[in-house]
């Protein structure tokens, strides 16, 4: 299996204006690196809010104006130009958007998702396989005259999730497909997005919920603060001696099932000139404070740690 999609070194910024002409550069995503292999379910994990659904929307084409944005985005090997995300979006690259608002609100649901056909061959056969994932969501034919304003948030959520898996896309970018949904319906979203996995796909999965990451991806990729610092293995996760960061053990410490173990500290709101993980790190040292770490392999997994960078320099 290969590479289907590449990130490298990514970083998102915006141009604001504030206080009048005052000009402010407000970075977002800061050197982000990750990659989807073929038949690969790949999770970014992070707190709301935190920038994650802009990777997608970048991936996509589809940032707003005043965004800057650095480092490479590769699909099947070529690099994503504008004119190629434009070309292969809603085809080749789907997206399960987090918003709903992404539904046109003077289009019917049914028709939304069809999307435009070249002739009424081609739109009978969309209408037949709409129809077909419609039912397995529990949206029955009354649903397909329905404008977006007549759906619930959950109704309007399934409608999103339909829209995608009906173009057969080479590589899904869910982002957030399951807040909203009753337990059912998560059920099978799941397995639909592993589905994909068992037919040679690649899913991008941008999600809050852990235990939607660990039930469903391959490998998890950790967001803290603008950053990707570890990419590891869903069975590591299992065992929490497995993982590398301070940050994820934390994470994970938190779930339900492992006692509600909070940790005191919050991301930071702005940038900071060493580690992101600085200010709650166990294991600091002064370097940390002024450096940047860089995302490096260890033993296979990516870690963002000066700890384990001068482990490898010294081996």
């Amino acid at each position: 299996m290969g590479n289907l999609l590449e990130v490298k070194n990514l970083s998102i910024s915006f141009t604001q204006y504030v206080e009048g002409l005052n000009r402010h550069d407000l970075k977002v995503i800061s050197d982000l690196t990750i990659d989807v292999d073929e038949a690969e379910i790949v999770a970014i994990l992070g707190s709301s809010g935190s920038g994650k659904s802009l990777l997608a929307h970048s991936i996509l084409g589809i940032l707003p104006y005043n965004s800057h944005v650095t480092g490479e985005i590769k699909y099947k090997g070529n690099v994503l130009t504008q004119e190629l995300k434009e070309e292969l979006r809603g085809k080749e690259i789907c997206l399960i958007p987090q918003s709903v608002n992404f539904l046109d609100p003077l289009m019917k649901v049914s028709e939304q998702a069809i999307g435009e056909c070249k002739d009424e061959k081609e739109h009978d056969e969309k209408k037949i396989k709409q129809r077909e994932i419609f039912a397995r969501y529990g949206l029955d034919e009354s649903v397909d005259d329905l404008y977006p304003f007549e759906l619930s948030g959950g109704m309007a959520r399934k409608v999103l999730l339909s829209t995608a898996l009906i173009n057969d896309p080479n590589l899904l970018i869910a982002d957030e497909p399951t807040p909203g949904l009753d337990s059912q319906s998560v059920k099978e979203t799941i397995e639909d997005i592993k589905n994909l996995k068992q037919q040679g796909k690649g899913v991008l999965l941008i999600t809050h919920e852990i235990d939607v990451a660990l039930k469903t991806a391959d490998r998890i990729a950790i967001f803290y603060s603008g950053y990707v610092i570890e990419i590891n293995t869903v069975e590591n996760f299992i065992n929490q001696e497995n993982l590398l960061h301070p940050y994820t053990k934390v994470l994970i410490d938190a779930l339900p099932r492992n006692g509600f173990n909070f940790a005191e500290g919050v991301q930071p709101l702005d940038v900071v000139e060493g580690c992101p993980y600085y200010e709650n790190c166990p294991i600091r040292s002064d370097k940390c404070r002024n450096e940047k770490p860089e995302l490096i392999e260890h033993e296979g997994i990516m870690i963002r740690c000066f700890n384990f960078k001068e482990a490898n320099d010294e081996s």
